[in-house]
């Protein structure tokens, strides 16, 4: 039997109605930020949103999330290609690492491409921190436009 990795994914508010289509097809097809997990088996223990600027459900989603098991915290690609990007990423990342203690990682589904294109043309990605931010869900550009 293969090891399990248990996961949680928060979402960006603005895309809370989202079922979550793209991020379980990434889980499914190891793809994006998922593509980490090509080797292990992956349980999605809690999938919600932040609730908004400033992410106040951060705090109590992620307690939910370690007690049903959850080992990684994934910060959907939605909170990265939206417009703006969250502006609060970074602290989400810091808070949950400080608080949880548990791995966070930038990104659930790869990119894509329409998002690339826009936020290229816009340069909202250029530099620092933003190159370690897309870089886990940064794809070719057939599964980028796969994912469009």
């Amino acid at each position: 039997m293969r090891e399990t990795t248990k996961i949680g994914i928060i979402i960006c508010d603005r895309y809370r109605r989202c079922a979550g289509g793209k991020c379980f097809r990434s889980v499914r097809e190891r793809e994006g930020a998922f593509a980490r997990y090509h080797d292990v088996e992956v349980e999605v223990v809690g999938y919600t949103s932040c609730d908004g600027c400033p992410g106040g459900n951060v705090e109590y989603a992620v307690d939910e999330m370690k007690n049903n098991g959850a080992e990684v915290i994934h910060l959907a690609t939605g909170l990265i290609v939206g417009y703006p990007p969250c502006p609060y990423i970074e602290d989400f990342q810091q808070f949950i690492e400080a608080r949880y203690g548990l791995e966070v990682v930038y990104g659930t589904h790869p990119i894509p491409e329409k998002y690339l294109k826009v936020h290229t043309k816009m340069g909202t990605w250029d530099g620092p921190p933003w190159d370690a931010i897309t870089k886990p869900t940064m794809a070719d550009e057939k599964t980028r436009l796969a994912y469009d």
